[in-house]
């Protein structure tokens, strides 16, 4: 067979490298554009410098980030959003450190990265060398899988291993660390690397059965959609499902937009921040159908008074799942395609249940008609989102502009919005919608910050910059740490300890130095305008929005209560 008939390589698990001396370095770099990856997040230093020195010369792309914590968020959103595992570089010592909140933000999302690390030298681990640090040991709880490479001829397998295990299953962050010495050594490159892909057992026909029995019989069912649809690109499947089943649904943080607001059989998001219909429908169903979900505590409330009336039919793809929180009445385990495509959801007589719950999403309804002069960030995120329509993608720092989004933007996809669930990590909106916009170019791509939130990777404008990524950012302004200042009003009797921002610098003149188009507005008549100059900008833009320093999320589900006790935003 001449080299015009040899089989062309399958790119994601077979890398095609010649046989040649290749350096360990020059192998990653091989070996990465070999798996299709595209662009890498990096910042360079002395123990990863070889892969530097190689990837000047590769075909991946690489984005030069301006702190590791960044680049680690920037994998994370890039893996969101493609369902491919993102890639973020650093070197070893404080550069490995850096990451390891990106990882663990990936790891309780469940989202696919592979973190790739330099390391000291064989012969110098465990000397305490200039920058060496155990970053094999201290990332083991938050990665699937970790590897230290040893040789230069195990580099292509180690890496397509890890972006196998990275994505396959239920996905979620694998370490390769790099010793200094193997990406210096020279071997004869291996022809193939491989790795198989992970196969789901088939569903139980037993559990298919017992859930089948269930829905059929219950009079209050309820889909309950967590962030595994998303993982599982199954969105579609769930439409159609919800729409020819006709039973109602709340979604997780992670799995809005499964189903758009305007759905008549969506009810909103559940659990502390979540929508009155949503909390009220999940206390009183007799039948959560969960999917994709964990019963996360910020889902629950108190947990002992979770939707004490329900059974539960659970399908997801991993069954660590399924009894950790809540019995399972039904546990459908495989592929979360397979299992939904083997169950019937034919339901019996529950018109009574779906009027009830149609007419409490009217009732409950959120409501913009705030009073006042100034910016109500609700109805601005809401208009924002549905003027920008179906190419809307939002990547959110963490806090009361969070939930705001969670509440009142309008998503196409749940990749559209891409939030830090379960980890809650602040400073994660900016370097997202980096990754994000370079994802998927052709998308709208907003970072939706706070204050706080933006100040911890600020310096990320220099990226936006550098690169000329047309990334939106709306900046939410009440010069406070809003979300913890909430909590002290409420629950620590107004004792505003450590929320004061009103030294904030000017955020205009900050971008404006960084080189960024930046204006501001602090009155709501100025709403509109604002969102025209940011749909029609073509470069990286920021809006400054001051808004009410006193203003909460609402509705809230105190701490200890259940989800049927609300609070509310008294008259």
């Amino acid at each position: 067979m001449n080299a015009m008939t040899q089989p062309s390589p399958n790119p994601e698990t077979e890398p095609d490298i010649q046989p040649a001396m290749r350096t360990g370095a020059q192998l990653v770099v091989d070996t990465l554009a070999a798996l299709g990856v595209e662009c890498v997040f990096g910042y360079p230093g002395g123990a990863i410098m070889p892969v530097y020195d190689a990837i000047a010369h590769g075909k991946t792309r690489h984005i030069l980030v301006r702190h590791e914590q960044a680049a680690a968020f920037a994998a994370d959103s890039y893996g969101r959003i493609t369902g491919r595992a993102g890639v973020c570089l650093a070197t070893s010592g404080p550069g490995a450190t850096n990451l390891i909140t990106g990882i663990a933000n990936a790891y309780l999302d469940s989202v696919p990265m592979v973190a790739i690390t330099g390391q000291v030298a064989q012969p110098m681990m465990g000397t305490d060398a200039f920058q060496e640090t155990d970053i094999f040991g201290m990332t083991m709880p938050i990665v699937k899988h970790s590897v230290i490479v040893r040789r230069p001829e195990d580099i292509p397998s180690a890496l397509a291993e890890a972006f196998a295990i990275a994505e396959g299953g239920r996905p979620g962050p694998v370490l390769v660390d790099l010793p200094k010495d193997v990406q210096q050594a020279s071997c004869e490159a291996p022809g193939r690397g491989r790795s198989e892909p992970e196969v789901f057992p088939a569903p139980c026909a037993d559990a298919i059965a017992t859930a089948e029995e269930m829905i059929a019989s219950a009079k209050r069912p309820l889909f309950y959609l967590g962030g595994g649809i998303a993982r599982a690109n199954a969105s579609e499947m769930v439409r159609r499902i919800v729409e020819e089943s006709g039973i109602p649904a709340v979604a997780t943080l992670q799995g809005l937009g499964v189903l758009a607001p305007e759905n008549p059989a969506m009810l909103g998001m559940l659990g502390m921040h979540g929508h009155r219909a949503a909390n009220m429908a999940v206390q009183e169903s007799d039948l959560l159908i969960v999917l994709g979900a964990r019963f996360d505590d910020r889902a629950t409330g108190k947990l002992a008074e979770f939707a004490p009336h329900a059974r539960v039919v659970h399908i997801d793809t991993d069954a660590a799942e399924f009894g950790k929180l809540r019995i399972a009445h039904a546990a459908v385990c495989g592929s979360l395609k397979g299992s939904l495509g083997a169950i019937d959801f034919a339901r019996g007589d529950i018109d009574e249940w779906t009027v009830a719950c149609a007419k409490s999403k009217a009732q409950h309804a959120p409501r913009y008609d705030a009073p006042g002069n100034g910016v109500y960030a609700p109805a601005l995120l809401k208009s924002l989102s549905e003027r920008v329509g179906d190419s809307f993608v939002a990547a959110c720092d963490v806090g009361q502009h969070q939930m705001w989004v969670a509440q009142h933007c309008r998503f196409s996809r749940p990749q559209a919005h891409l939030t830090s669930g379960g980890l809650g990590a602040m400073g994660y909106g900016l370097p997202a919608a980096i990754g994000a916009k370079l994802a998927e170019p052709e998308s709208d791509v907003f970072a939706i910050c706070g204050d706080g939130g933006f100040q911890m990777n600020i310096q990320e404008l220099a990226t936006l910059r550098r690169y000329q990524i047309p990334v939106k950012i709306v900046l939410l302004d009440n010069a406070m740490l809003g979300l913890v200042r909430q909590w002290q009003e409420l629950f620590f009797a107004g004792n505003y300890s450590e929320v004061d921002l009103s030294d904030n610098p000017d955020f205009v003149e900050v971008a404006n130095a960084f080189g960024i188009e930046a204006f501001s507005i602090e009155r709501r008549e100025e709403v509109d305008g604002a969102i025209d100059r940011l749909i029609a900008a073509r470069g990286p833009i920021l809006a400054h929005v001051r808004i009410d320093p006193e203003e909460n999320v609402w509705p809230l589900v105190p701490p200890g209560a259940s989800n049927a006790e609300m609070m509310e935003k008294k008259p």
